[in-house]
This record gives structure tokens, sequence and C-alpha cells, in this order.
């Protein structure tokens, strides 16, 4: 009989095979990042039995929850209130208070501390790992000095801010969404560069907490991914609070004058002046964060944005799937929360197909903006025969005039004239990210307008506005 071999643990050979037996752990899914899109799958993996590591290089819950929508939103909570307070009749003494505020929001974002959240997903069987990923190979992942192998993986990286070319700025106080929105204190004067949601959102913000804002965008309107009558009203409401908006102008060059920073601007007919601030934020976009993570070796393709290039299950290669701002998909929170699903149960063995028709875009201003579907530009892209309705909210419903006084409110709806079912709408007004929800659905169940137009809406609600839009329709 041929002895048993005996380790030695003086013999190097031996002791390379023990260090790589503990450094080859194995798992049934790796999910690398944990934005939302990432903890939404890896609970549900979790839940259904799977070993699961997570991997996470900054903070659980990554830039959604610590740097961008919990503390956009949180701060821009209190001056909506305000505003709710004064435009109420009969109702005074509203005010605001920046240290409540900002204490309140470094609650919400758990003062950047992800210990808790740690400690869940330990106790829910997952393999922690707090160190940046990177692709060594097909299903290898090496982190820190761990090298591990999953059978599955999510790739969950999200994206990374935006900053452009621009001379001397090295010389200015320059701020991303990330020193935004974990500020102590607040600067008297900002410049923000960037006229989508963001921009849109944290001028809003800071205006209505009594900074000096200027808003400089290179596009002729506002949000210009949206209905040009949707940048407009935006336009109208943001200078309505104060805030100076310079369309058509980029930023030329940079440059510190003491402690002012100075930014000179580009328009399309020569020089458009400068402006000075103690901040400049950039709202710019963002970029998939995928460079330097090997992907290229694990047999991923990326598009010509760096973004992760996946079918309609979100998966991206053998066994692997991406989802979130990664994917260039919608980057949104609740898109990628929806592709985390959608992933996990691919996983799972009950595959069904990411479908992207009606999902709402809300832009938390003063009113809020919303949208769902199509733009009646991306109809006509189609070669749709459309119908189009636009309803001013004051002159239709009676909502509006119980709720504020000198009430505000837009509702447009656009339609297939031919299948008759809503492609796409757009709301401004109060709440209006919260009834937009009304049209997102029927846009993705596509509910036949008869049926919308049977429905009886609560008296007095802004979903009244539905009906009535709907009934302008030329169909």
């Amino acid at each position: 009989m041929r002895a048993e071999k005996t380790f030695d643990e003086k013999n190097p050979k031996d002791q390379a095979n023990l260090k790589e037996i503990s450094v080859n752990e194995h798992f049934d899914v790796a999910v690398l990042g944990m934005g939302p899109g990432g903890e939404v799958a890896a609970e549900r993996l979790l839940k259904a039995g799977k070993k699961v590591v997570i991997f996470e290089r900054e903070l659980i819950g990554g830039e959604c929850a610590y740097w961008a929508c919990i503390p956009s939103k949180t701060v821009l909570r209190p001056p909506e209130a305000r505003m709710e307070v004064q435009k109420a009749a009969g109702v005074s003494g509203a005010e605001l208070d920046w240290d409540e505020t900002a204490k309140y929001r470094d609650y919400m974002i758990r003062n950047l501390d992800d210990k808790a959240q740690v400690n869940g997903y330990a106790k829910q069987g997952a393999e922690v790992v707090k160190e940046e990923a990177r692709l060594t190979g097909p299903g290898r992942i090496r982190a820190g000095e761990r090298d591990i192998t999953a059978e599955n993986l999510i790739i969950a990286t999200g994206s990374d801010p935006v900053m452009p070319p621009l001379e001397g700025m090295e010389q200015i106080t320059a701020w991303t969404n990330r020193e935004t929105y974990t500020a102590p204190t607040l600067p008297e004067r900002a410049v923000i560069i960037g006229g989508s949601a963001v921009g849109i959102e944290t001028a809003t913000f800071l205006a209505r907490f009594g900074v000096k804002v200027t808003l400089v965008h290179r596009g002729q309107r506002l949000i210009d991914r949206e209905d040009p009558r949707v940048g407009d009203l935006a336009h109208t409401y943001l200078q309505e609070t104060g805030i100076d908006v310079r369309l058509g102008a980029t930023a030329a060059r940079a440059r510190r004058e003491g402690t002012d920073s100075i930014i000179e601007l580009r328009q399309a007919d020569g020089d458009g002046g400068e402006v000075a601030a103690d901040v400049v934020i950039f709202g710019t976009g963002r970029t998939p964060r995928t460079k330097g993570l090997g992907f290229e070796h694990s047999g991923i393709t990326l598009g010509d944005r760096g973004e992760v290039l996946v079918d309609e299950y979100c998966r991206a290669g053998d066994n692997t799937w991406a989802i979130g701002d990664v994917t260039g998909i919608m980057p949104f929170t609740h898109v990628a929360k929806y592709q985390g699903r959608i992933a996990a149960d691919a996983i799972l063995g009950r595959s069904h197909p990411a479908t992207y028709d009606g999902i709402p875009r809300v832009v938390f201003a003063d009113p809020e903006i919303a949208a769902a579907g199509l733009t009646a530009h991306q109809a006509q892209q189609r070669g749709l025969r459309v119908a189009s309705a636009e309803l001013d909210l004051t002159k239709a419903i009676a909502r509006p005039w119980t709720y504020e006084k000198d009430p505000r409110g837009h509702l447009g709806l656009l339609a297939d004239a031919d299948r008759k079912i809503l492609i796409g709408a757009w709301a401004i007004g109060p709440m209006a990210g919260e009834w937009i929800h009304q049209a997102s659905l029927a846009i993705r169940a596509q509910i036949p307008l008869d049926t919308l137009l049977d429905q009886v809406a609560q008296f007095p609600t802004y979903h009244e506005a539905y009906h009535a839009a709907l009934e302008k329709l030329d169909l």
C-alpha cells in the first residue's frame, strides 16, 4: 500500500501549495461594486441560498447613498417645504437652518460610514471584500492579496464624474457632486457648469439656501434631452428663483484672483464675459468605471464610451452580467436596481428580458420636472404618427389652486395615433415625480387610451390632469 503524503510546513513547495489553497476561494456569484444595483442583486442571490462574495472599494451603497441621490434629495427638501409654506394660504414662519439640514444630511449618508452595511451582509452569509477588484480571467478576481473565483460574475462598478479639459483648472476651487453634497458650509457664490438634471438640482438647492448661483450650459436650452417645452419652463422657474442662467456658453479658461475662482466664458458669437465665484461645480456628465479593471481578460466587450455592452438580459459574456451606470443604459439608480433584479433572476434560472419603455426620469427642482417614454423628436425619428397635447394645470383642474397660491403646473402627453396608446409624457409641478408614474405604467403596459380615458381619478388631485390632457389629444 502506498504511504499517504504528509504536509511539511518547512517545505517551500508545500508552503506554496497551502498559499494557493488559501487564496483561491470559489463562490457561486461575485458582485463587483455595491451600489444600489449590486445591493439588489446580492440580496436576491443571498436569499436564494447562493454563496456570494461582494467587492466594494469605497462604501457599500455607492455613489447614490453617500454623494448623490440621498444627500441631494435630503438637502432639497427643506427649501421645498419652506416654499410650500410661503405659497400655502394662511401659513407663515418657515425658516431654513443650514446647520440642522447638514446634520440630518450627514445622518442620512451614515456619516460616510458603512460598517453597519458590511456587518449586515456578513450576517446574511456574504463574503465582504473591501478592496478594488480586478478581473484576471473569466470568473477570476484579484482583490488585495486574495485570488477568488466565481461561477457567475456581476459587474456593477458604476461611473465617475467627467471633468472637462479646462485651462487653469488646477488654479480654481473645483467641485463635483461629492464635494457639493458633503460640504459642511455653503459658499456665498457658485458657478455651475452643466444644465442637465444634476446642474438644475444643484442650482435649485444652493439658490434656495441663499447662494448666488450662475448656471452655465453649452446648449440653447436646459435639459435638452427632453422636449423643448420642458427646458423652456425649467429655464423660467430657475430665473424666478434668482439664478443667472447662461445658455449657449462654455467655460473657456479658468484662473484664480485672490480667493475668487474665475471662469472665462465663450459663446457662439464670441466672448461671453467672465464670472467669479467661491467654487465652480461641474455637472458635466459621468463615464462608466471600466478602466484598469481587467475586463479585457474576461471576454467583456466595451463600447465607444467605455461602457460594458450587454444584451436584453444584462448579459455581458459567458456567466457574466453588467448592471447600472457601467452599462451606459439610462444611468439612474432605479434602472440599476431593476437591472440588478434582471441579472440575479438570470443566474437563478428564471431569465426575463429588461425593457426600458416608460421608465421615469425626474429632476427634483422647484417645481419638480418629470418625464417618461419618448420625446416628440424620438418618435419622429422612429417614423411614428403621433398626437400630442399640453395642459396648463391651473386652467384645467382644481388641485393646483387648493395646493398653493399662484399655482404652477403643466402636463404634456404624446400618443401613437395608430396604436392608440400613450408613448411619452412630461410633467412639471408639485410632486410631479410622484404622479408621473401613472404615465410610466400606461406606457410600459401599453394601456389603450380608451382604458385610460375610462379611469376615475380622485378629486381633487394632480392625477385628474391626465384625463383632461387625454381628451385634448387630436386622434
